[in-house]
This record gives structure tokens, sequence and C-alpha cells, in this order.
């Protein structure tokens, strides 16, 4: 998979660049803070998944600039090569416009070689692996931060997980919602059926995907922290569902009998019943609460090296490691899911390792894999690296090199 060619108009630092992205070379962005080198990786992880990785609102993409204009608007477009031969070109228009009682609506449209499509129709067109400072909070914060991660892996590959987990976005408010009606005596608890049916058709499949997902993920994981620590640290990925199906359906575990965990998978079929079981065991206190109290919107992962819980017991430095082996992971499961390597970008990643790690990282980096990386510093990277990578200056917006 391969950018040919990038096109950006009004995104972010760009007001226009229109640029040919090299083959088989590792690309340096350099140059000082705020700049454009990040916003060039996050148009990128964009038109990936359809989402900025910085910031929750679309409308912060457009060029201040463009504000001024009679509609305000961005683009992005890109030249996609698959190694399957496959040649697309892929357009996405950011829009604001006036509506009729004179409020702004944002409005985003999505291109495949000229035809209108959605977001669906686009998973897999590109993909990208994106390895940032800040995923450290993959360890140290919140519980959100590791389903997003398992969230937006999942969604540049699986068309299923991706409408799964749009419905149980949608669904989950307004169970919320009818919950509180009840408890205020403005609605029965009969009402709850059709929503309970639409979230445990989707939360199910939500459930298994993570599931399945981090059961493969972790065999290259491990092998990789092993490389990084000298093989005396074993990392271990421990999915917690919010609630724990089983084999036998029943909630009794055994160890004849698994639950959900990365040993014995269970499908979204087996598991849909329990998940409905559950809410209806729950309903009075949710009832009570307002609040859908279980449900893959509570999940939680863990990462335990040597069987200790990283993120409370773990150093700075072991954070680290665990991030990366996660990091070169992912990389290789989208390329087994998809036949071919995805995207790697690095935002100002190399800067924060040590040498150790920076030349293990640098060196898994090969023509195979269209990288691009970001620095304020090019003195961290060594000279047989440089001597092999092509070199752009970013400079208030504008490309050089």
């Amino acid at each position: 998979m391969h950018v040919e060619h990038l096109s950006l108009t009004n995104f972010r630092n760009y007001a226009r660049l229109e640029r040919t992205l090299p083959t088989g070379k590792p690309i340096v962005l350099h140059g000082a803070n705020a700049q454009g080198k990040t916003s060039l990786l996050e148009a990128l992880y964009y038109l990936a998944a359809s989402r900025s990785p910085y910031t929750a609102s679309d409308r912060q993409l457009i060029h201040w600039r463009a504000e001024e204009e009679p509609i305000p608007y961005a683009r992005l477009a890109a030249d996609i090569s698959s190694a399957r031969g496959s040649f697309s070109r892929l357009e996405m228009a950011l829009v604001l416009e006036r509506g009729a009682e004179g409020q702004m609506r944002f409005k985003k449209s999505i291109r495949v070689n000229g035809a209108e499509r959605r977001v669906m129709d686009i998973i897999g067109l590109v993909a990208v692996v994106l390895f940032l400072p800040q995923d450290l909070a993959l360890i140290e914060g919140a519980p959100g931060e590791r389903r997003r991660f398992m969230d937006t892996t999942l969604s540049q590959v699986d068309r299923e997980y991706v409408a799964a987990l749009s419905t149980y976005d949608k669904v989950l408010p307004q169970r919320n919602a009818l919950l509180k009606r009840i408890a205020d005596r403005q609605a029965a608890p009969a009402e709850l059926a059709y929503w309970n049916e639409q979230l445990v058709a989707a939360g199910s499949v939500l459930v298994s995907g993570r599931q399945r997902f981090l059961r493969e993920l972790e065999v290259s994981a491990q092998a990789a922290h092993l490389d990084l620590t000298g093989r005396r640290e074993v990392l271990t990925l421990q999915y917690q569902p919010n609630f724990l199906p089983t084999v036998a359906g029943n909630g009794q575990m055994s160890f004849n009998t698994l639950g959900l965990d990365l040993h014995r998978e269970l499908s979204a079929e087996q598991i849909a019943p329990q998940f409905a079981q559950r809410l209806q065991d729950e309903q009075g206190e949710s009832i009570q609460r307002g609040v859908t109290l279980c449900g893959p919107h509570r999940d939680e992962l863990r990462l335990l090296i040597n069987g200790r819980d990283a993120g409370l017991y773990g150093s700075r430095g072991q954070a680290r490691t665990a991030i990366m082996a996660l990091k070169l992971a992912e990389l290789q499961w989208m390329r087994s899911r998809i036949g071919e390597s995805p995207i790697l970008l690095l935002d100002e990643v190399v800067a924060e390792l040590d040498s150790q790690r920076r030349t293990y990282l640098l060196e898994r980096i090969d023509g195979n894999t269209q990288t691009l990386l970001t620095t304020t510093e090019m003195d961290v990277f060594p000279a047989p690296f440089l001597s092999r990578a092509t070199i752009w200056e970013v400079v208030d917006g504008q490309i050089s090199g």
C-alpha cells in the first residue's frame, strides 16, 4: 500500500499542497514546531480512518483563512496504489454550510475514483499505524484510551466491526435517555426491549472482535517485547470485558470451560444471549442510576509485564518498551489482515526513545512499508538511516526538499 500523491487544500497549516511521495524510502519531515509536520501525518491518518487522532471536531481541520471564504471548506485527496495491483483516487471534502435557519452545518463527503462513497465503503483502501509519544496513555491513561486503540485499529480493516460500533454509539445514548425517563415515570420498562435488542446485537460483535484482535496481536507483541528486553520480560495483553461470557453460557468458570480470554474465542452468537441476560439482571439498578451499566463501552485492556500490571507497577522505561512492542505488533497484525503493509506514521517518536529502542525501531523500517517520520532534531537519526531516507523541510505549511 502506497500513497503516490497527496493533495491538500485548506487543511490545517496547508492552504495548498501538491506532493508526490517517493517509493521505497522513509520520509523524514523536519522543522520547528507548529509548521505543519504533524498536519501532514494527520491528513494521511484522516484519509484512512475518516477521523483525526488529535481532535474530536472536524471543523478544526479547516485552515483558519478559509473561514473568511463564502463557503469554508477543506479538501484532501490521495492517489493510492496497492500491492494487489489496484489504483484508486480517494477524495474527502469538509464543508461548512449555512442552513435554512442561518446556523452553520458541517458536511463531509467522500469520493473514490469520482463516485460518492460512505465511510464503510473505503475501509481497507488506506490503512495506517500511528505512533505518538502520547501513546503512553495506552498504559497510564484511562480505559477509554485503550478502547479507542482497539476500535481505531479494527475499524480500518473490519466492516462488520465498523457497522457494529456505529450502531452501538447511536443506541447507547438512546437507551440511557430512556432509562432516565423510566426513572421519572415518563416511560415504561417494556420500552427497553427494542433498545436492548439493538445494543446486544452490536455489542456482541464488538466484544468478539476485540477478543479476537487481542489474541492475534499478543503473539507479535510478545515476540517484539522479548527482543527489546533481552528476553527478560514477557508482555501479556489482558482483555477485561465489562461482563464475562463463558463457553458454557452460564457464567460459571472452570479449567475445562474457559471464559472470554485470549485462549478461547467466543463468537458474537455465543456472547449475545449472555449479554442480553446481563442487561436484564441489571435493569433495576440501571433505571435507578439512569445509565447502562454493562457492555463494551466499559471494557478494559491491561498490559502486564511478567504478570504485573504495567500501568500500576511498571517503570516509565518499561511502559515505553511495551508501547513500542504493541505498535510494531499492530503493524504486523494489520499487514496480515489486509495482505500488504499499512502506512507507518511516527510523530516525534524517535527523539523520545533511548539508543537501544531507537536502533531497534529504525532497523525495522524498510522499503516495503511506506513510512513518514517527523522531528525537530535531525541529529537523533543515525547517518546510515538518513542516507537512505528522503528528507523534507517543513516551514509554515510549505515543504521543500
